[in-house]
């Protein structure tokens, strides 16, 4: 057995986990902004905290996806074509999210920012629905078949299965955006997302904990995927109670270590499959039979090591230059953005 498709395994898994991580708590503070203040200021306090990274963390999902087509072809062409639905929903969510929070202050009235406002939790809330209910399906299984063609009709997905995925990483990025509002923001916003992470995000995580304990039952289990289950409890615990005594920092590391080890944990108890069929276990995909060839993974992995760092770096330098707290009196007056045809005239 040849290495280099387990290593495009943990490769995959580490870049969708990243994406769970940094848009996690994106889409979770979107999803805030529409049910958690009605004030203006707060709302622009909560878009201001994530406005100088969203985009950026985005990429993130469009590496996982490539990085499968490329490195498991197989794998990539099954998952897509029997999700197709959920997953132009998903994109339509993406859309919506992205023009919500161009086009918000681009007119300054009520309606027009309460419409946006309402579509960018709208959008936030499908992106991590859909993009949950897909990465639970490839961990428990899909209907195909021995050609990886979906068996049954292009709604065969929505399963008990789907909603709990979905419901886990809408979640999570409920109780991750509470804790990264109370690390980022300042004012009211701060004090409400402490009430939040302290008294509802544990609530929020329970349906990815069953996720996680369900992939185990599923599959056997792997020592290493229980180790990790018992890693992102103990961190979901220490993350509650550091947020219990408003210790912001404590409380984010503590709720993104359950995301890093519940995730983990999701993808070690799956290995080596990558997509589980639910008509035979003979039609099972697995990283042996999915994969690329050794030529291709060799030249993407050269590509990778000398890429992957350089990526990093400039996010993480992205991340410290945008370090500082937003506060109610950074937020200007609304007002009017006019054209720059019409500001030149």
């Amino acid at each position: 057995m040849e290495p280099l498709p387990v290593v495009w395994f943990i490769a995959i898994a580490v870049l969708w986990i990243g994406y769970l991580l940094l848009e996690g708590f994106d889409l979770g503070v979107g999803m805030h902004m529409s049910f958690s203040t009605r004030s203006e200021r707060d709302r622009r306090v909560m878009l201001n905290t994530i406005g100088p990274v969203w985009d950026g963390n985005e990429v993130w999902l469009i590496t996982a996806g490539a990085a499968m087509f490329a490195a498991f072809p197989a794998w990539y062409a099954s998952l897509f074509s029997t999700l197709y639905v959920p997953l132009t929903i998903a994109l339509v969510g993406l859309i919506v999210r992205a023009v919500g929070i161009e086009y918000r202050g681009k007119i300054h009235t009520e309606g027009w920012r309460t419409f946006w406002t309402w579509m960018i939790g709208l959008g936030s809330l499908i992106v991590a629905f859909c993009i949950g209910a897909a990465l639970a399906l490839t961990s428990i299984g899909l209907p195909i078949d021995g050609n990886g063609d979906r068996v049954g009709g292009p709604f065969v997905w929505l399963t008990p299965t789907a909603v709990l995925g979905g419901l886990a990483v809408v979640g999570f990025s409920l109780a991750h955006a509470a804790t990264f509002l109370g690390l980022k923001a300042d004012g009211p916003v701060r004090e409400r997302a402490g009430r939040f992470a302290a008294r509802w995000a544990p609530l929020c995580l329970v349906p990815a904990a069953l996720w996680a304990i369900w992939v185990q039952i599923a599959h056997g289990g792997s020592i290493l995927a229980w180790v990790f289950i018992a890693l992102a409890v103990v961190s979901a615990v220490l993350g509650w109670v550091a947020a219990r005594k408003r210790n912001e920092g404590y409380a984010f590391v503590g709720y993104a270590g359950f995301g890093l080890f519940g995730a983990g944990a999701i993808f070690a108890g799956m290995f080596p499959l990558v997509l589980p069929s639910t008509v035979d276990s003979a039609f099972d995909l697995t990283v042996w039979n999915a994969a690329n060839g050794s030529y291709t993974l060799g030249v993407m992995t050269v590509v990778a090591v000398v890429a992957l760092p350089v990526i990093l770096l400039y996010q993480a330098w992205s991340y410290w230059i945008f370090r500082k707290r937003v506060t109610p009196g950074m937020i200007p007056e609304a007002h009017i953005v006019l054209p720059a045809v019409l500001r030149a005239r």
